[in-house]
Parts: structure tokens; C-alpha cells; sequence
């Protein structure tokens, strides 16, 4: 009599278990984290990979020739070597903010994604053309280091014209000598 007590009451347990709709989820989780792991995994290691094969490590710093690492800026390198501002300015200097370290890394990596990603790719015009963040930060430079010189004469066009004058329309080249 006590087995039968006991195997009824084995037989409740078991089927109270066959009824569990959570049952199981512990083996669904642990596959789900596991594979969430191995693909975290996958992605650092392929980002570690490409940082260090692409010579991230450059991009943190002010060198030029980080910047020439990839075929498609040969021209715009080569450009400011020959320029008025290859003794005073490195591509940092342009095409970097000023005011705040934090936007300035940002902005490094926004452009080294875009780029890596570009010309990873083979997707980037011929000829390649700066993007209007990249633009204003640029302006910003000119006029950062040129205060002195352009405060006077810093304005809007004539006549019903409200846009603002820009550096970059008449000294497009001053960077970049073509």
C-alpha cells in the first residue's frame, strides 16, 4: 500500500511535469545565449582582425601617411604634399573638429567606418567628394585657424542671398593643390 501511495504520487509529479509549458526553456536559453556568444565572438574577432590589418592603430594619431594607406587617397596625399599647407597642417588639422576631443574621435570613426566600408567594398566614385559633415567641419577649420584673418569679412553673400559665404567655394584647392 505505501508503494502504490508512492508511485501515485511519483505519477502526479510526472504528469504535473509533462503540463509545464515552461519546461525546458533552460536548454532554449542556454542555446540562445551560447549562440549569442559565438557570434559576439565572430564580430570582435573580425573587427579586432580588421583594425589591426588595416592599421587602425594610425588612425588615432596626426600622421599623414595614415591617410595614404589607401590607394583611393594617393591623389588627395600626393595634393596636399604639394601644397601651401603640408608645413602647417596635417589631414587632422582640416578635416577633424577643434573644439571637443569626444567629436573629433567620433568623427574619425564615422569616416573610418564609411571608408573601410567603401573601400572594402570597391564602392567610392573616382572622383571622390567630401560629404557636407565633413564639409562644415572643414570650414569650421579654416575658420578656426584663420580668425584673425577672415573675422572682418565673415558674412553672407549680397542681395537676397542669405547662405554664408564659404572658404571652401574659392580655396578649394588650398588643401588639396590641384
Amino acid at each position: 500500500m505505501i508503494h502504490r501511495a508512492l508511485r501515485a504520487r511519483e505519477g502526479v509529479h510526472a504528469m504535473a511535469g509533462s503540463w509545464n509549458p515552461l519546461r525546458g526553456l533552460g536548454t532554449i536559453r542556454t542555446a540562445f545565449l551560447l549562440t549569442a556568444a559565438v557570434l559576439v565572438g565572430i564580430l570582435l574577432g573580425v573587427v579586432v582582425f580588421t583594425f589591426g590589418y588595416g592599421g587602425g592603430a594610425g588612425y588615432l594619431g596626426n600622421d599623414p601617411q595614415t591617410c595614404n594607406q589607401c590607394h583611393a587617397m594617393n591623389e588627395q596625399y600626393n595634393a596636399w604634399s604639394k601644397g601651401s599647407h603640408r608645413y602647417v597642417a596635417t589631414c587632422n588639422d582640416c578635416h577633424s573638429p577643434h573644439d571637443n576631443l569626444f567629436a573629433k574621435y567620433i568623427n574619425k570613426a564615422d569616416n573610418g567606418f564609411w571608408h573601410s566600408l567603401k573601400f572594402t567594398t570597391g564602392d567610392y566614385p573616382e572622383n571622390i567628394k567630401i560629404r557636407g559633415l565633413n564639409r562644415e567641419i572643414t570650414e569650421h577649420a579654416c575658420l578656426y585657424c584663420h580668425a584673425n584673418l577672415v573675422s572682418e569679412i565673415e558674412g553672407t553673400r549680397l542681395g537676397e542671398h542669405t547662405t554664408k559665404i564659404s572658404c571652401l567655394q574659392c580655396h578649394s584647392d588650398v588643401g588639396h593643390l590641384r
